[in-house]
């Protein structure tokens, strides 16, 4: 038996809501010689307990996971209960205002699901070689940031929110009323209150018709990716 055929392969756990991209991804990752997917889930309730089960080398995970928690809060659920998961982020949300706060929630990188499928696996392996990923363009943008970062320099309003503000307003941008809300993030209706009116401040809007329709409309473009 030779090496290539005796060598371990890395083991990939896929965490995505939608079935038909995590079965056609798993069959890609299922076709190279060093990279096996060991476990899947559509929720992040189920990945944490695959995760912590099967301890995969590389967990791709989506940040839109509506059943439960966000993307963010599991990469940083993984981090705190497994610290050597390594996440690299699948999606469809703009990298200049997702990226950045996922490395700091603990991710190892940033892939857009419109790259081409080889770019993903380019990414996986880079994880596994103990490497950031990111675009080029992205990280051109952090380095620049590093060097000329101002307190009001931001490039998009939205970038100033919170994880949790930024959850809140995706929500909202789907119709979800405060009480809503607060079930959905098991948050009372008094917290969900405080940071509709961050919003508000954050991104500059009058009252809360404003703030519904600058919801709307920033979360229609993340699902035109």
């Amino acid at each position: 038996m030779s090496t290539k055929e005796t060598a371990a392969k890395a083991r990939i756990f896929l965490v995505d809501d939608h079935a038909l991209l995590r079965h056609g991804l798993a069959q890609l990752i299922n076709q190279q010689e060093d990279l096996e997917v060991c476990g899947q889930a559509d929720s992040a309730d189920g990945a944490l307990r695959g995760i912590m089960t099967l301890e995969p080398d590389v967990v791709v995970a989506d940040l839109s996971l509506d059943r439960d928690m966000s993307g963010i809060e599991l990469i940083k659920t993984l981090k705190s209960r497994c610290s050597k998961a390594n996440v690299l982020v699948l999606s469809m949300h703009e990298e200049m205002i997702f990226a950045e706060r996922t490395l700091r929630a603990g991710a190892r990188g940033y892939v857009m699901k419109d790259e081409a499928l080889q770019t993903v696996l380019d990414a996986i392996r880079q994880v596994l070689g103990g490497n950031i990923w990111l675009s080029d363009k992205m990280t051109r943008t952090m380095l620049a940031d590093m060097f000329n970062r101002k307190s009001d320099g931001r490039r998009f309003p939205v970038e100033r929110l919170s994880d949790r503000e930024l959850e809140v307003l995706q929500l909202v941008g789907r119709g979800l009323g405060a009480s809503q809300i607060a079930q959905k993030l098991h948050l009372s209706v008094k917290t969900v209150e405080t940071h509709r009116a961050n919003l508000k401040e954050k991104l500059n809007l009058a009252d809360a018709a404003a703030l519904l329709e600058f919801a709307i409309q920033w979360t229609q473009t993340q699902h035109l990716n």
